[in-house]
């Protein structure tokens, strides 16, 4: 199976999720960048990408309830934009994020984390909700 890495971009934090080559999804960081540092969180997608050896990556897109592109969704485009400069190699899937925030948190409680906890993991945990998402339409597309 090919192996994927997930993204969930905040304004000042990254949360990356990868599945291996048997379709297993794992936690990888809650990486944090300065407010609106995106070059620095760009840089951290490049790494990890080497380091797992990862071409196709699926980042969470924030469709609005109305399931239109917001502001956020212009972010994500951009961010996405500027890695392809420097890495034109890599593959990338905008993949609906909605609700992934809530269930990540839902998640994690249900786990036993603190709150303190909770917001040091929650952008890891809805990448890897993001990818398990993914991964999962890519199975229902199968046995349409």
């Amino acid at each position: 199976m090919k192996k994927y890495l997930g993204l969930d971009l905040g304004t000042n934090s990254l949360g990356i999720a990868f599945s291996d080559s048997l379709g297993i999804i794992h936690n990888k960081e809650n990486f944090n960048f300065e407010k609106g540092n995106y070059k620095k969180a760009r840089e951290r997608v490049l790494e990890v990408s080497k380091e797992l050896d990862i071409k196709d990556i699926v980042i969470g897109f924030p469709l609005q309830l109305d399931r239109q592109e917001g502001i956020r969704c212009q972010s994500v485009r951009r961010f996405v934009d500027d890695i392809k400069k420097m890495d034109d190699t890599l593959n990338f899937i905008l993949f609906d994020e909605s609700f992934t925030t809530i269930e990540a948190r839902k998640r994690l409680e249900d786990a036993g984390l603190k709150k303190d906890e909770i917001k040091k993991r929650i952008d890891m945990m809805s990448a890897f909700i993001i990818l398990e998402d993914y991964l999962r339409s890519l199975e229902y597309e199968k046995i349409k």
